[in-house]
């Protein structure tokens, strides 16, 4: 399978999609991702599944999106066959995430019985205007330890709930280190991949929110389901 091709198409689907600003799309995350503190008192764990689960139900449907746009598209845009997870991990990669987002991905480090590899994101549009307290920093550096959000009204808002998750229960306020804030990446991959049959863990392994130089996402094939995930589909 030819990553020129793959990555051709990624950039023709891409220019198909309607596009939305930027600066907005990472303000609304952020509001997302604000709205699920307030919900759940700060409770990182729950929050980081919460955010999954969503991805998940987009995911589910980027499969179809992807395949539809590809067959209607004047330029007769050919996604082949993948043949092992390497060339599932190079569609997800090279057009998946080009198609919805723009944006530049990488695969690698696959294990040794190719069950498991990583995308490295060097680029993340929804962390753009975020910065996590220093105490999720893995260099914490020290500081005031505020948590400053996607810009304007979402620094103020997410400021405010880790401030009140601090004054009740726990004197030392959330684990900031746990946050996962992109994760939602992880459940649109999961959801994605059922609908192909495959069932796959995925984990948010490095951000460059909290000192990483590269935002990295670990992927590991569960099982070929014989069935497909129409059943999910319909659930969600």
């Amino acid at each position: 399978m030819s990553k020129t091709n793959l990555t051709t198409a990624g950039h023709t689907l891409w220019s198909k999609i309607p596009k939305a600003n930027a600066e907005l799309f990472a303000l609304t995350y952020g509001s997302l991702v604000t709205e699920l503190l307030r919900d759940y008192d700060s409770n990182i764990p729950e929050i980081n599944n919460q955010l999954e689960r969503i991805g998940r139900s987009i995911g589910i449907r980027c499969v179809d999106e992807l395949l539809s746009k590809a067959e209607l598209s004047s330029a007769n845009i050919h996604i082949p066959t993948c043949r092992d997870l390497k060339d599932t991990a190079e569609v997800v990669a090279k057009v998946g995430f080009r198609m919805f987002l723009g944006m530049s991905c990488e695969v690698g480090e696959f294990s040794s019985d190719g069950r498991a590899f990583s995308l490295f994101l060097y680029e993340n549009p929804l962390s753009i205007f975020v910065e996590l307290p220093d105490s999720a920093s893995r260099k914490n550096s020290g500081g005031s330890g505020g948590a400053k959000g996607a810009g304007g009204v979402e620094e103020e808002s997410l400021s405010s709930a880790g401030g009140a998750a601090a004054t009740g229960g726990d004197d030392h306020g959330p684990d900031w280190s746990q946050i996962k804030y992109s994760n939602i990446y992880c459940g649109v991959i999961r959801g994605a991949l059922e609908q192909v049959s495959m069932k796959v863990e995925c984990d948010f392994v490095k951000d460059v929110l909290k000192g990483d130089e590269v935002n990295e996402i670990r992927v590991e094939l569960k099982e070929v389901m014989v069935d497909g995930a129409g059943d999910d589909y319909k659930e969600e």
